[in-house]
């Protein structure tokens, strides 16, 4: 029955994106390829439904910021495959691919886009841990004596 399960599963997520628009977006270590196209407001992430694939509500919440931003939350399909980081920063990564493929077939939303930051690239990464030290900036315990 599992099998059964799956498989419809999967016809469900098999969509044609020969037409769409494609866009990359990153965030801290995360890489998200986007191809976008009209539709009905479906969302796939690396072959899942974005419901399953992220569990917190701020996560979906932030996953369609951009099409609430333009009143446009059910006529895109997206396909999604990204890899890398943790489920945050494959959000923002998603958030930022998505917001270049919009800009790619409208370029009148990038003014829109771009008053909210979903346009740039986040460039805030982890600092590196330095030798002598416990973390990045924090030392290890002194002691005078």
């Amino acid at each position: 029955m599992e099998n059964i399960q799956q498989n419809s599963t999967k016809e469900k997520i098999k969509l044609d994106f020969k037409d769409a628009n494609y866009a990359t977006g990153k965030r801290k270590t995360s890489i998200a390829k986007i191809w976008l196209k009209k539709g009905s407001g479906k969302i796939f992430v690396n072959g899942k439904n974005y419901e399953d694939y992220f569990k917190r509500a701020n996560h979906k919440m932030q996953l369609l910021r951009p099409f609430e931003i333009l009143n446009q939350a059910t006529s895109y399909d997206v396909r999604c495959n990204v890899k890398g980081g943790g489920l945050s920063g494959q959000v923002g990564a998603m958030v930022h691919g998505i917001s270049k493929a919009l800009v790619q077939i409208n370029p009148e939303n990038k003014s829109t886009l771009k008053k909210e930051k979903l346009t740039t690239r986040d460039s805030r990464a982890v600092e590196r841990k330095k030798y002598g030290h416990r973390k990045a900036r924090r030392s290890f315990q002194f002691s005078k004596r």
